[in-house]
């Protein structure tokens, strides 16, 4: 029994650690990107490959994590990771131009995108489902507070140190993670994963990447220029191919017959534009605060941490204010605020630092319910054998959301500087951040055209508070 308690133990406390390390990374990059411009000589608008190269290679082997973990067992996949994304770190930290910390950013995205779907398979082959929700109320504290520290501490560090230091930090996290891991955890290799869906993986990869490529580079090479064009074209046609590809087949690495359903589809699509509007705003937001209005990493860091708690409390408040609103009402409620808040920061963000800061409060309130009511809501429809793929599909659109609001808005930011290596100005910023509330003002929209019978389902109404609690 003693020996059972610490095994159980050992897994929570290296998937806190694992998930910690990389939660932290999410957030920690930002506040960096102006002194990693200065060291490599880089313009602001050219900022976001650091962030969509990670994200989009995170996105893209999420689907193959499953599989993995399956296939060649969960401890030897999960501490694989560890190692990747560890070892990735140590690169980044290293990095000598933007070329290769690009491509270490890339290494450590691969890592990561293993480390949350075979981490939380260990988790669920190790606690019963009644020890799951006193389990989750345990773990959301320290999940939740890795990107709320990761500005505080990046800005810290960029001050004081520098910014290698914001990769160096994950080294002592990884080593801890992969020690307990080594010895405590226990390898499970399930026989029915079947044949690994290549033809899908391949065509995900290549034709999601070259469409990003197409779009984060449009502004930086022109729109009209051959490489742009060609691989904007082949991307698209690669994801044409890959939908197709998907519909035959019986057991699809990305199944996107999930669509079919009606709540699963508005869902989706409501988190996608949601991350898009969230990861854009806090991409740009760091840039401007230092580079336009001259301040400093930590107290960058110390402005945008209070997002996060806002982010803390709407988690905690969602049950109650879902039961009494109702799923549409409560969607379209905290969208329209979040709307709100982002159109006022683009128009206040140079006056006093502590609005602001009451500003990214709001906007992690607000988004902090649509989120959790989206993400609890989604698969409301969907039985239990399609449970994982429907859970990666989701994973995976709100990744490609973040990915598609920081290229778009760096697209924002390179489009309006007039020439190359002048430096952005306010207003440019400004501009962005108001682009970044049409992903929610989309978003709104899917909510407001939602089947309003939903809005007085009680069935689904006790479901939903029932999870969320």
């Amino acid at each position: 029994m003693k020996k059972r308690v610490s095994v159980k133990f050992a897994v929570c406390a290296v998937y806190v650690l694992a998930m910690f390390m990389s939660a932290l990374d999410s957030t920690i990059v930002n506040v960096a990107l102006p002194a990693i411009g200065g060291t490599f000589h880089v313009p602001p608008e050219a900022m976001g490959t650091i962030n969509i190269g990670y994200l989009i290679s995170l996105a893209m082997f999420l689907p193959a994590a499953g599989w993995m973990g399956d296939r060649f067992g969960t401890k030897r996949v999960f501490l694989s990771a560890i190692s990747i994304f560890t070892i990735a770190s140590v690169l980044c930290g290293f990095a000598h131009n933007m070329f290769t910390l690009n491509v270490y950013r890339i290494l450590q995205g691969i890592g990561a995108g293993f480390i949350t779907p075979v981490g939380m398979a260990i988790l669920f082959r190790t606690f019963t489902h009644e020890e799951r929700p006193k389990l989750s109320r345990m773990l959301i504290i320290p999940i939740a507070l890795a990107p709320a520290l990761g500005p505080i501490i990046g800005g810290f560090l960029v001050d004081t140190i520098s910014w290698r230091w914001i990769f160096f930090i994950n080294i002592p996290i990884g080593l801890l993670a992969l020690f307990i891991g080594k010895v405590y955890l226990q390898e499970h290799v399930e026989p029915t994963a079947g044949a690994f869906d290549y033809k899908g993986f391949i065509l995900s990869l290549t034709g999601f990447s070259l469409s990003i490529y197409a779009l984060t580079q449009g502004t930086v090479k022109g729109w009209t220029s051959p490489e742009i064009i060609v691989s904007g074209c082949l991307g698209l046609v690669l994801m044409v191919l890959l939908v197709r590809l998907e519909l035959r087949e019986d057991k699809p690495m990305i199944d996107v017959r999930l669509f079919k359903d009606p709540m699963f589809r508005s869902m989706s699509f409501i988190g996608l534009c949601s991350a898009a509007g969230l990861l854009g705003m806090l991409y740009v937001f760091p840039l401007m605060y230092q580079n336009a209005l001259n301040v400093s990493a930590f107290h960058t860091g110390l402005t945008t941490f209070i997002e996060a708690l806002g982010l803390m409390v709407a988690s905690q408040l969602m049950p109650w204010t879902l039961k009494k609103m109702g799923l549409r009402r409560l969607l379209i409620f905290s969208l329209i605020g979040t709307i709100i808040v982002f159109m006022l920061i683009s128009l206040f963000v140079a006056s006093n630092p502590w609005l602001l800061r009451f500003l990214m409060f709001g906007i992690g309130f607000f988004l902090g319910q649509t989120v959790g009511a989206a993400q609890i809501s989604a698969f409301k429809n969907i039985d239990s054998p399609s449970m994982g793929r429907a859970t990666m599909l989701f994973n995976m659109q709100n990744r490609l959301g973040a990915v598609l609001g920081v290229a778009i808005l760096s697209g924002v930011l390179g489009t309006s500087n007039t020439s190359a290596g002048e430096p952005v100005n306010l207003l440019t910023y400004q501009y962005a951040l108001f682009g970044a509330s049409i992903f929610l003002i989309i978003a709104c929209l899917i909510a407001v055209r939602m089947n309003k019978t939903t809005e007085n389902d009680p069935t689904l109404h006790m479901n939903l508070v029932e999870k969320a609690e």
